[in-house]
């Protein structure tokens, strides 16, 4: 099936770009009220994720921003089939407490969760100390933009090879609220309740949200409770943000499976998990305040003061894990506005304190405490010699140590500390936008990661003193085009991506972990995003819209040995070869929308010496929404939809170099699932 399936889509694919070859300008369509546009104009879409504030023709270096209905692709319940609409960016999700985001091949080997990528909202960050971003537990409806740098982008946001993730809440310039409910397969409910107040100085905006779910597999119970509310007052000189994040998130863990398993019973969880009713349970706070002063008509400085808190509890077959993480730090920013100049100063300082013990059936086993410092300083400097061009040279310097305190010295004191020698990360962009068509420009720009706690240490809990931050250089070339009365848009990129000192989790059992350094890798892709307005009119057919992402990857070890094994022009594992979505938007009535989203991930790689190949698959998720207004603004909306349509049995997540109990197979796979609907409304008033 897979093969004729990628044929189908190779010729889809053709197809549209035949279409848009014969596309002929059209007579200007009636405006239709009601109907949100699904293609942006380029020069429309004003940006932040460069550290300077402009429209997205003119950023110099590859950036995706998704809006509007970008962000309803699904149920709303998992940020997946969203991010994955990107070219680049591969998101796996084994349950809804389980993920791993890989952008460009970062991050693959990451075991359980998202790694090498850095991840905000509202400009303050989410990842924490060992380096794990966790933007999918923002819900939906908390969400306006995503901003998504692909590559390294040290220069602009430190510590992260793979780039970051910008999530905005939604800016309401009037005061409005939302009620939301709905229901779907495996019993799964999600609910809230949302709203803006508005005042002549001052916007508030407040949303709490609930979602639970029993799970398609065995022990796959889930519950989350969050509440999200943002301030901004505005006055002359100066205004004041503030943003509170609160989680709560309690949820079984089914865990990896089996070949066997994967295909025989693909409901159940791996039997250890299973046999102790293996779960995670934490709470988390995000809290941050920004200022900004207007100093003159050219210049404003912006500080952001932020802090985080995490206590988290999983109980394991082979032991607890009990950690909490407390941190803080500020950011500030100073810019220098222009006509032809613009110019950022910043520095952003985080300290952090990671504690955790592990105990088995009361017991002690281990406890441990890690203390972070991180100090980034950054410039940015944009120059507009004529309108056309923009020259873009940014540089950050970063400090980084840590002190590892050994709280259980029953085997002997093992504290330790680590500084890591200053790391120079420089940036260098440029964009040639000749007109509103078309935009060329390329860029770059050097990234590093560092270690997390389960790689600074070696088995036996001391500080590993040989582990060093991995670092590499990105180079870029890429347009973006706007074509046919801008009913195309086009933008295509290449990139290559040099890495050194690539961090490789390694397990050692089922519950330890290391890092070690796997000399070298080499990182190259293409990828595509076009945006085609089909047809519109006033009446029936309407309007139809369409969305086509692919990228294509070449992903391979140049140096790594790993205990007299030499794995040297190999593939590195859990990076799929390529991927193709399609979107297709279709209003044939006023308040009537069908959403059609068709997947497909190709193959990729088990392990290290590529044994072991998982074969792509393709997915089909249907959407339609009905919008019904009882009085002008207080209108009904409808929600329904079918994900996995054609049912298709694959994993959602895959665990790289699986290991297995003694006497079991390897575990690498996640069970995605199978065919499910659901239905909701939303009250807007």
């Amino acid at each position: 099936m897979i093969p004729s399936v990628r044929i189908c889509l190779y010729i889809l694919c053709i197809s549209l770009s035949q279409v848009i070859v014969q596309a002929q300008p059209v007579e200007k369509p009636l405006p239709v009220e009601g109907r949100p546009d699904s293609v942006r104009l380029l020069n429309a879409v004003t940006v932040e994720a460069y550290q300077v504030s402009g429209g997205l023709r003119t950023i110099p270096g590859s950036l995706s921003v998704i809006s509007g209905k970008g962000l309803s692709l699904s149920d709303g319940t998992n940020l997946a089939t969203t991010l994955n609409a990107i070219p680049g960016v591969t998101m796996q999700s084994g349950t809804y407490a389980t993920s791993r985001i890989v952008i460009r091949g970062m991050g693959s080997r990451t075991p359980y969760n998202t790694n090498r990528i850095r991840a905000y909202l509202n400009d303050i960050p989410l990842t924490t100390f060992d380096g794990v971003s966790t933007p999918e537990e923002i819900d939906f409806p908390n969400l306006g933009r995503i901003e998504v740098i692909k590559g390294p982008a040290s220069a602009l946001f430190g510590s992260g090879l793979g780039g970051s993730i910008n999530l905005f809440t939604p800016a309401d310039s009037e005061s409005r609220g939302e009620i939301n409910l709905q229901f779907g397969s495996f019993n799964t409910v999600k609910a809230g309740l949302s709203g803006t107040l508005h005042r002549r100085n001052g916007n508030h905006w407040a949303s709490i949200s609930h979602l639970q779910s029993d799970g398609y597999r065995e022990n796959n119970d889930y519950r989350r409770t969050s509440l999200l509310t943002t301030s901004q007052w505005k006055h002359a000189g100066w205004s004041v943000s503030s943003l509170l994040l609160l989680l709560d998130v309690d949820g079984g863990i089914p865990s990896s499976v089996g070949k066997t398993l994967f295909e025989d019973n693909p409901r159940a969880a791996a039997p250890n998990w299973k046999a102790i009713g293996g779960y995670k349970k934490y709470n988390k706070g995000v809290a941050g305040i920004t200022l900004m002063n207007i100093l003159s008509e050219n210049l404003t400085n912006k500080l952001t003061v932020f802090g985080k808190w995490n206590d988290d509890f999983e109980k394991r077959p082979f032991n607890n894990l009990n950690d909490l993480s407390l941190s803080a730090g500020f950011r500030d920013r100073l810019n220098l506005h222009v006509p032809k100049t613009d110019l950022a100063i910043g520095t952003e300082w985080i300290t952090e304190r990671y504690e955790w013990k592990l105990n088995l059936e009361d017991s002690l086993l281990n406890k441990n405490r890690e203390n972070l410092n991180q100090l980034n300083v950054f410039a940015l400097f944009e120059y507009r010699p004529v309108s056309e061009l923009n020259i873009s040279i940014g540089s950050a310097v970063n400090h980084i140590g840590y002190r590892l305190a050994d709280l259980y010295q029953a085997n002997g004191d093992q504290s330790g500390k680590r500084e890591f020698p200053l790391i120079f990360s420089p940036r260098i962009g440029i964009n040639f936008a000749p007109g509103d068509r078309i935009a060329v420009y390329a860029s770059a720009g050097h990234g590093y990661s560092l270690p997390s706690p389960d790689e600074t240490l070696l088995p036996e809990g001391e500080v590993n003193p040989g582990i060093k931050p991995e670092q590499g250089m990105q180079y870029e070339l890429g347009t973006r085009m706007n074509l046919f009365g801008n009913r195309v848009q086009l933008d295509a990129t290449l990139y290559w991506i040099e890495l050194s000192n690539l961090l490789v989790t390694k397990r050692v059992t089922e519950d330890i972990f290391t890092g070690i350094n796997a000399g070298r890798t080499r990182h190259q892709g293409f990828e595509l995003l076009m945006r085609y307005r089909m047809f519109m009119f006033s009446g029936f057919p309407g309007i139809l819209s369409s969305s086509l992402s692919y990228a294509s990857s070449l992903n391979r070890f140049l140096e790594f040995t790993d205990n007299g094994v030499s794995y040297n022009g190999n593939h590195l594992p859990g990076i799929p070869d390529q991927t193709i979505q399609v979107q297709l938007y279709w209003n044939p009535a006023k308040r009537l929308e069908l959403v059609t989203h068709f997947q497909y991930t190709g193959d990729q790689y088990l392990n290290d010496d590529n044994s072991l190949n998982y074969s792509g698959y393709f997915l089909c998720n249907l959407k339609a929404i009905f919008q019904w207004q009882i009085r002008k603004r207080e209108p009904f909306t409808l929600v329904a939809g079918i994900n996995n349509l054609t049912g298709t049995h694959y994993a959602s997540m895959l665990i790289v170099n699986a290991l297995g109990a003694p006497g079991s197979e390897p575990r690498y796979y996640y069970p995605g699932l199978p065919r499910h609907a659901y239905a909701g409304i939303q009250l807007h008033f």
